[in-house]
């Protein structure tokens, strides 16, 4: 069910609020666009700066507006595990097909507290998706927790944003092919599928929606020529997006598509005219700018 192009869904604001009209809008674009599924609520979509009625409201939208047309992962991250427990919860009542759960950022858990977390999160009963992130969580995910934790029948994937090709066949060497693997990170997209991945939970996706879907199916069939083709005109996006905050670029360039506004909440702050200039040159090269 998981594999492909899955956009990191951004969160669209406008006055400051929640903006549900360019909420269900953007998900009716990537069902139209080819997306293979959605992820709201992670932190491309400022789930730190979300109120958790606002974390909730988002899900149900998102989930109503598929229709069961493509799979929603729903953000449900917190270096509490209580607070993860939650949101799993609340993520499973709404119509969720699964959970992306983070590593518990800034506590430093140890791996035995790593696969505390996790197996309290599966427990409740919702698909789970690991998040692995080091540079954001100050923590890695070993390949060997990761092979206890998939014994759990409701522990089905990670989502492996380590930026290190050589995890994809020692994990999957530890937890099976069956085990999904999903990339976090835009650039290596390519090395990570061929390498034994099955997708990538994107960033760029929100600008690039159509592009992005087709570069992972010809990836996923093996045709890595017309995968390169395609990585060509969307290598200059994925750094422009990433010169500063991703989210922030992504939202940037959405706006010029007129999807959304490109509003952000605080700590972060709108893009510098450098930024959106290089973006906005990235995506003429890709094609989606005249």
């Amino acid at each position: 069910m998981f594999k492909g192009s899955l956009p990191a869904l951004v969160t669209p604001f406008a006055n400051g609020q929640v903006d549900v009209d360019a909420l269900k809008k953007l998900v009716n674009w990537h069902v139209d666009q080819g997306s293979h599924g959605l992820v709201p609520v992670g932190t491309t979509g400022e789930s730190p700066t979300l109120t958790h009625a606002e974390h909730d409201m988002v899900v149900e939208i998102v989930v109503t507006e598929a229709a069961g047309r493509i799979p929603v992962i729903a953000g449900a991250g917190s270096n509490n595990t209580a607070e993860t427990v939650r949101l799993v919860q609340a993520a499973k009542a709404a119509g969720a097909d699964a959970a992306l759960v983070v590593t518990p950022y800034y506590n430093k858990p140890t791996q035995a507290g790593l696969i505390a977390h996790f197996t309290a999160a599966a427990d409740c009963g919702l698909p789970i998706i690991i998040y692995n992130i080091p540079p954001r969580s100050v923590v890695d995910m070993s390949p060997d927790t990761m092979a206890t934790l998939a014994k759990h029948d409701m522990i089905v994937g990670v989502k492996d944003a380590t930026a290190d090709l050589s995890r994809v066949p020692a994990t999957r060497m530890r937890c099976g092919a069956d085990f999904i693997q999903l990339s976090g990170e835009d650039a290596t997209a390519l090395g990570f599928n061929a390498h034994g991945g099955v997708g990538c939970i994107s960033v760029t996706a929100n600008i690039a929606p159509k592009l992005i879907a087709q570069f992972q199916e010809t990836t996923l069939a093996g045709d890595y020529a017309t995968a390169l083709t395609l990585l060509d005109r969307l290598m200059p996006l994925h750094e422009a997006v990433f010169t500063e905050p991703g989210l922030v670029g992504a939202k940037y360039g959405m706006s010029l598509l007129g999807m959304c506004r490109e509003d952000v909440r605080l700590p972060l702050v709108g893009l510098t005219d450098g930024t959106k200039e290089k973006i906005r040159a990235a995506m003429v090269h890709a094609g989606l700018l005249n």
